[in-house]
């Protein structure tokens, strides 16, 4: 039995109660000493003890007893003896307070935090009055903050504040060449005088609650502003009142925080205080549609040349479609800013589709009649997108290029094309207006002298030019040629034509020889620099006609049916000294034979052929064919941009500067941004040294020779592509890079499947080759651009490389080779043994607008007659499809700011 259950001694007198109430003190029990009977007031155990003068205090029972002990901070067990195991001690020692509640603290503060009276973890737990306080404060002060911020806010009118500044344009002698922007293309309307069908498109497309809802989406601003806080993209308003609110405040469009509130507390304002058909009629008055058409009036007559007021439904359909952001649904497309993704097809199918779901929004939503619906199934026709008179002739090519340089640059200009819209920019450019105007007129010299559509309807129909000139000292774009006029002809020919470059492509072929070398047979077909030969330009190939193309091992090459490829030349003649037509490279180039340059191309590796393109600067997403033999004859598309600046690096002796047409941006604050030349080492001097002296001997004597400047060395190529499709002439001279092109093709966009024509006829020439008109443009143009200035000389190359002989040597009696030539006309039943035969008729599959025929043809042979230019372009063969032949070939056709460039 425990102690504490113990039956004490009983007294002598008094009986049991007595005797029990007189050991009470000292018993070690778990009851509570009465009142008094312990020896001390804080011994709430008891000592046993008596009072002073041994009285005892009358007993008041047991709840009295354990009161006067709770009283007197006892507890109701004794404390343990020191010297004991297996007991937890009490606090404070034997006399100490026990394990009783310790006294509490005061509670007089204002916050009880951490809380008095509770212990460990439970002190640090908030009580639900200080919860409830301090949630009632917050939203208070935010009541507050948003009351003031409420008060402090306006209406915005849109006649006041959503008008862009203008941008103004300087040559590069900082002469202004043009200003313009917001002002040009903006005039308000009553919304009596937009039609019921636009304000119900663009309410059954972006917010069906308009006429009910409050004017805000809680859940879109809390979006937005967490994707600003994370430094994600921003958003726009999701209802039109926010919407209007944020075109109505172009004074301040910067992308805070803070703006997006003050930005909400507007659109609370606008929503409560402002009549629904007042906030449609600004929202439309002030909405952007592309083409810098501000408000639905503008865009009416940019669009479809008519007031607002007479729109259809399809028409206000296609609006509300290009709300969402023109660059990607007008169907004119915006190659300038997205080569790849705002072609104009692309945007015709994205423009259709939304217009289709508007339309049917709005019969779901009753505001449009499902009769009348069915009446708009196609996209309206639109007009050319040029309607400011201030950019016609070359001037809006010349905008349009500096814009897109902009926008696309904009992590390094900063300028996005909502902040160009705004304006208040001044923008310095590379251009020259001598030399801009002296291309022009070359142009339309030998056009308005050839070029006849009215008695040539057959042949002289939808001709166009396309030329830029490049200085090579620093990469700037000094002249382009975009067309006839910019307000009249919207597609920038010196940008973007997807019109193949032709045999100008054969110089990288030779500069890819002699940085790389070809590969020894003997080795693999990835070899490093010490198993290849470094070509001379005296090195011997077979200029033969039908040649039979080889791999770099020596066996022929075969496509993936097992097709052999034959190369033809010009005119299907052999070139060099039979009977196996040898021919150094410099003469091959002189008179662009396909055959050398083909076979040099497989030697050397087309990958290799391709990486010096793209380190001389052409646009690796403009190059197509790379696993075929015909990469080597130039079916890719590189821009005339790209063309005058990849020769100004073999021009600056191997040096490299990326092509721009922007000095410097300047606002109301000063220097926005300035372009820094960078130069990078593309080859080595000796290497671009050697390919410039092989260049002039094609004008010195050779293909073009139409080219020559009277006391000037000239250094270019020519290039005719198969089919007689386009025709180029790229050269230089130490201090200018330009390029010309020419082909043939329909400007008219309502014509389905548009493809290039061939120009057999055109100008009343036989055919149409670099040498012809392109060479003429350039040398009329280049007199007059480098008028006054001196005469300058191309460095003296070093010897370069060894003589390879690719030719074997003649025999008296019949090759393998020969043997091999006479069989190959008889058809075989082995597609192993079977050979490409030439089909220039289809090989051009690229327009300006995407791939007509993806698969392309197999014509491997040249077509290019006239005598004067060899190099014709052929296409892949059948299989090439996708991103090579088809599609990528013409991604962004070699723009000067698309892909990686």
């Amino acid at each position: 039995m425990s102690e504490h259950r113990r039956k004490p001694p009983q007294p002598q007198e008094g009986g049991r109660a007595a005797a029990r109430r007189g050991q009470s003190g000292a018993s070690s029990g778990r009851r509570a000493a009465p009142r008094g009977a312990t020896g001390s007031p804080s011994d709430s155990y008891g000592s046993g003890s008596p009072r002073p003068g041994g009285e005892e205090l009358p007993y008041g029972g047991r709840a009295e007893a354990r009161r006067a002990a709770q009283r007197s901070g006892g507890g109701r067990r004794r404390a343990a003896d020191p010297g004991r195991s297996g007991r937890r001690a009490v606090p404070g020692g034997p006399n100490g307070p026990g394990r009783g509640r310790a006294a509490a603290p005061g509670r007089n503060r204002l916050v009880d935090y951490p809380r008095a009276g509770r212990y460990g973890w439970r002190r640090w737990v908030p009580s639900w009055k200080l919860v409830s306080g301090l949630c009632l404060a917050f939203f208070g002060s935010l009541v507050a903050v948003a009351g003031i911020g409420y008060a402090m806010v306006s209406v915005p009118k849109v006649a006041d504040t959503a008008e862009a500044q203008n941008n103004v344009y300087y040559w590069s002698d900082n002469t202004e060449m043009v200003s313009t922007g917001g002002e040009a293309n903006r005039q308000i309307i009553n919304l009596s005088q937009i039609p019921k069908n636009m304000q119900n498109a663009v309410i059954s497309q972006e917010n069906k609650t308009f006429r009910t809802d409050s004017g805000i989406d809680p859940k879109g601003i809390a979006r937005a502003v967490f994707n600003m806080a994370r430094g994600g993209e921003t958003q726009g308003g999701s209802t039109i009142t926010q919407q209007y609110v944020k075109n109505a405040m172009l004074d301040d469009q910067s992308q805070t925080i803070t703006r997006k509130f003050k930005e909400l507390f507007v659109s609370i304002k606008v929503g409560a205080s402002v009549d629904k058909d007042e906030i449609m009629a600004g929202y439309l008055n002030s909405a952007y549609y592309g083409r810098n058409a501000y408000g639905i009036q503008a865009a009416a007559r940019a669009y479809f040349n008519k007031d607002a007021i007479k729109l259809n439904a399809g028409e206000c359909a296609f609006l509300a479609a290009t709300l969402k952001g023109a660059t990607y649904y007008d169907p004119a497309g915006a190659t300038s800013i997205d080569p790849v993704g705002a072609k104009p097809e692309a945007n015709k199918k994205r423009a259709l589709r939304q217009m289709q779901d508007t339309l049917d929004k709005m019969v779901e939503y009753g505001h449009l009649d499902a009769a009348e619906r069915a009446k708009y199934t196609k996209l309206p026709k639109v007009q050319n997108p040029r309607f400011n008179t201030a950019l016609s002739g070359q001037i809006g090519y010349l905008v349009d290029l500096v814009n897109a340089s902009l926008i696309r640059d904009s992590e390094k200009t900063g300028i996005t094309e909502s902040k160009l819209r705004q304006g208040g920019y001044s923008i310095y450019t590379t251009f020259d207006k001598k030399k801009v105007d002296e291309l022009e007129k070359s142009v339309k010299k030998v056009q308005k002298a050839n070029i006849k559509p009215k008695e040539r309807p057959d042949t002289d129909t939808h001709v166009q030019f396309g030329g830029a000139s490049v200085d090579p000292e620093t990469g700037a774009i000094v002249a382009i040629y975009g067309g006839e006029d910019a307000t009249k002809h919207f597609t920038n020919n010196a940008d973007e034509t997807g019109a193949q470059v032709g045999s100008t492509f054969k110089p990288f072929v030779l500069a890819a020889a002699m940085k790389w070398g070809v590969r020894d047979p003997e080795e693999g077909p990835t070899q490093a620099q010490d198993e290849r030969t470094i070509v001379s330009p005296k090195s011997l190939y077979s200029g033969k006609n039908k040649l039979k193309i080889k791999d770099y091992d020596g066996s022929v090459w075969q496509n993936e049916k097992g097709e052999e490829w034959l190369q033809t030349n010009d005119g299907d003649e052999s070139r060099g000294d039979p009977p196996n037509y040898q021919i150094d490279l410099r003469e091959a180039m002189q008179y662009s034979v396909n055959s050398a340059f083909v076979q040099l191309g497989m030697d050397v590796g087309l990958d290799k052929v391709k990486e010096a393109a793209v380190d001389a600067g052409v646009l690796e997403s403009s190059l197509a064919g790379a696993d075929y033999p015909s990469f080597s004859l130039g079916i890719s598309k590189p821009s005339a941009i790209r063309m005058a600046s990849s020769y100004a690096t073999f021009a600056a002796s191997g040096e490299k500067r990326d092509p721009f047409s922007v000095l410097k941006v300047t606002d109301k604050d000063g220097l926005v941004f300035e372009h820094e030349v960078k130069t990078a080492r593309a080859f080595e001097s000796k290497v671009a040294d050697n390919v410039t002296d092989v260049l002039k001997t094609v004008v010195e004597d050779g293909t073009g020779t139409n080219a020559q400047l009277q006391g000037r060395e000239v250094a270019g190529k020519t290039g005719t592509t198969d089919g007689n499709k386009s025709a180029w002439f790229v050269g230089y001279t130490p201090q200018l890079s330009t390029a010309i092109s020419m082909f043939r093709y329909p400007d008219d966009e309502t014509m389905k499947n548009r493809t290039f024509l061939e120009m057999y006829g055109t100008g009343d020439q036989e055919s149409i080759h670099g040498a012809s008109f392109p060479a003429e443009i350039w040398h009329d143009y280049m007199e007059q651009a480098l008028k006054g200035e001196k005469a300058e000389k191309f460095p003296t190359p070093e010897p370069i490389g060894q003589v390879v002989n690719d030719v074997p040597s003649p025999t008296p009696t019949p090759t393998v080779t020969e043997t091999e030539e006479e069989e190959s006309p008889t058809p075989t039943p082995t597609p192993s043994e079977s050979l490409i035969t030439p089909t220039p008729s289809v090989t051009e599959t690229c327009g300006f607008f995407g791939c007509e025929d993806p698969n392309g043809g197999t014509d491997n042979g040249g077509t290019d007659t006239g005598g004067t230019d060899g190099g014709v372009t052929v296409s892949p063969s059948p299989t090439d499809t996708g991103g090579e032949n088809g599609n990528n070939g013409n991604n962004n056709g070699g723009s000067l700011f698309g892909g990686t460039g």
